[in-house]
């Protein structure tokens, strides 16, 4: 057997954040030539361990070794100079700039920008990136800024990169052509460490996986010889049933009805174009689409949130009474009776209040209905408790303030909210983004039973193997338009992310608007 020769090892990595342990005592390995999936549940210490190692952190306790030889990495230039970069889940880039200026950025001496390009190229093309120099940040696409962030640190002669969440908002295509590149840079002896919470990626490219669990290293396995379902045990640390049941709709009726909806954002820029769809009660509704392409303008308008240039939302009532939602104020829209609930991408930006605890947090759908001259918080405190029993938030108390929760369980707080409306229609934008698995399928667990008692819910979903599993149906979206809707029972991955990037018009678009 070959021996594997060290790049990184980490031992006994203490990290404490007042009480809270994000680390304790934890030892990692990882080789040169390997790539190793970073596996855990939200709060496991993750991010904060790879935080530590890229510069950001500095441990409280323990030695990293890099090639053998003990290091003190206090920030992200120890790092760079280490031979160390991570590209974080959000991109740190400068709009304004060209791809080029932002990945010589920082860089110490006289800019030559021809030197530069003619280096970029040179990366590009030893490990398949394909990136235009000149373009500028800000008309690229997700899937490019990505190959940026990636392309700037393998820029600074990084030889360990850690990637975290690298395909959270890329189409199956994207995700392979950067699985490709991750394997052209194994081959060129590069050490990759992905953190992701997508099982079926870690078994398509990592070698091997190694899992935290509150803090702590729990172990390791070899990817080839292990599956989903004895990494996501090794996890929770409990035998997790993994099933997301589908079943058919019962008594289907038409709930929304959107028609020849248009939108155009504050800057001018069409974002949703002539987007027409039902939604029916007892179903659920998928939508995908590439980030950014009308889905989060497209469900603030049926809210009542976003203007429109033209076009039709109806709420039907049972009886078959339609309600035109366009023009309604939200607070009335709930008043007639319309009980559409909101899952936003952006939880503390406008879904919760960062500085308001739990309790406080529910009673903001609830306040207007007291008749007292003081607010009676019994109620919400219940439902705050309710909430965080079932989805298992990890809070120290009901009065924590939510900003001070981890970006998972803000995620479980604000989707139980909603949830415990008893809504009619159920709108959810990116409801398990950031959530581990465990916690994702409490969620999906949640939207079905909601789908089992005659709500319409519509689900934005970034894993098209999620959208798959749960949606009867699926909006596929591109660029603001509908490429068609398709049955989620007899349609496949490749085919809905090819109709996302309009290279396709399926076959199996059985309803085309």
């Amino acid at each position: 057997m070959e021996k594997r020769i060290e790049a990184v090892k980490m031992q006994k990595i203490t990290k404490n954040f007042g009480q809270v342990v994000a680390n304790k005592d934890v030892n990692l390995t990882v080789y040169k030539g390997e790539i190793l999936s970073l596996l855990g549940e939200n709060g496991s210490g993750k991010t904060t361990l790879m935080n530590m190692l890229s510069g950001i952190y500095f441990p409280d306790s323990g030695e990293i070794f890099v090639n053998g030889r003990e290091v003190t990495i206090g920030s992200p230039k120890d790092a760079f100079d280490l031979g160390i970069g991570m590209v974080h889940q959000h991109f740190k880039l400068v709009d304004v700039l060209t791809a080029a200026e932002n990945i010589i950025l920082g860089q110490k001496g006289k800019l030559d920008l021809r030197a530069a390009k003619e280096k970029i190229a040179e990366i590009c093309n030893r490990y398949g990136f394909v990136v235009d120099p000149d373009k500028k940040i800000y008309n690229m696409s997700v899937s490019e800024k990505q190959t940026v962030e990636i392309v700037k640190v393998l820029y600074r002669g990084v030889d360990i990169l850690i990637l975290d969440e690298p395909t959270a908002v890329l189409t199956p295509q994207e995700t392979e052509k950067l699985f490709h590149v991750m394997r052209n840079m194994k081959a060129d002896g590069k050490s990759i460490v992905i953190i992701t919470h997508k099982l079926n990626e870690v078994q398509e490219i990592s070698d091997r996986v190694a899992i935290l669990r509150s803090g702590e290293y729990i172990g390791e396995l070899i990817t080839a010889k292990t599956n989903p379902q004895e990494m996501t045990n090794m996890m929770v640390g409990r035998q997790v049933v993994l099933n997301i049941e589908r079943e058919e709709p019962v008594n289907p009726k038409p709930r929304i009805r959107v028609e020849g909806l248009n939108i155009v954002d504050i800057e001018g820029i069409s974002k949703v174009k002539d987007v027409s769809f039902t939604m029916n009660s007892g179903e659920i509704l998928g939508v995908a689409g590439i980030s950014g392409c009308g889905q989060k303008e497209l469900l603030e308008a049926i809210a009542g949130l976003q203007p429109v240039v033209s076009g039709s939302v109806k709420y039907i009532e049972d009886d078959g009474t339609e309600a035109e939602l366009i023009g309604m104020d939200p607070r009335k829209i709930q008043e007639k009776g319309v009980a559409l609930s909101f899952v936003p991408e952006d939880r503390l930006g406008m879904g919760l209040v960062g500085n308001m605890d739990i309790t406080d947090n529910m009673m903001l759908r609830t306040f207007r209905e007291g008749k007292k001259l003081f607010t009676d918080k019994r109620k919400p405190a219940e439902t705050a408790k309710d909430i965080v029993d079932t989805l298992k938030v990890k809070t120290p108390g009901l009065e924590t303030p939510v900003r001070k929760l981890s970006g998972g369980n803000v995620q479980k707080v604000l989707v139980g909210r909603e949830i415990s409306n008893a809504p009619k229609v159920l709108m959810t934008a990116y409801a398990v983004r950031g959530l581990d698995i465990n916690s994702s399928y409490l969620i999906y667990d949640l939207i079905n039973e909601q789908k089992r008692e005659g709500v319409a819910v519509l689900f934005v979903g970034e894993d098209l193997d999620v959208l798959l599993q749960i949606s009867d149906r699926i909006l596929v979206l591109c660029d603001g338009e509908v490429s068609g809707i398709v049955d989620g029972r007899t349609t496949d991955k490749n085919t809905v992310g090819l109709m996302m990037t309009s290279l396709q018009k399926s076959d199996q678009v059985y309803e085309k608007i």
